[in-house]
């Protein structure tokens, strides 16, 4: 009999994850991330880390960059387009030491970066989090 052998889950894997919590949002909600762009990434960039005062890469499991849509003009062409990413390895260590399922993980970042592409912060999003449960 052949041992088989697991391997972590890949970034498109993880792309596949976040392309079904986006695929059950609502429909308004998904309306508006048609030119939001998915990206995945093993690290954050070291200058990202910088940015946010971000010491440990391992902290960072999402980022949204762009405008929010209440901020976007139709003066911003030539812009880079408003991306989701997340960051794989620090997914998959937060998925190891929490015990939370990696589907249920992903969802999460997913939301919280849609979140910010509403134009919502950190603090508002804890606060809808700690009064939804």
């Amino acid at each position: 009999m052949a041992a088989s052998t697991t391997f972590a889950p890949t970034a498109a894997d993880i792309e596949r994850l976040a392309d079904r919590a986006i695929a059950a949002m609502p429909e308004p909600f998904r309306r508006h991330l048609a030119g939001v762009v998915l990206r995945v990434d093993d690290w954050p960039e070291e200058e990202v880390l910088d940015q946010l005062g971000v010491e440990d890469s391992l902290d960072l499991t999402g980022l949204y960059t762009g405008r929010p849509i209440g901020e976007q003009s139709s003066m911003d062409s030539g812009r880079m387009p408003a991306m989701i990413h997340l960051y794989r390895l620090p997914l998959l260590h937060e998925w190891a030491e929490t015990g939370v399922g990696l589907e249920a993980l992903v969802t999460h970042v997913i939301v919280h970066e849609v979140g910010h592409h509403f134009g919502f912060s950190d603090a508002d999003m804890h606060a809808i989090e700690d009064a939804a449960g």
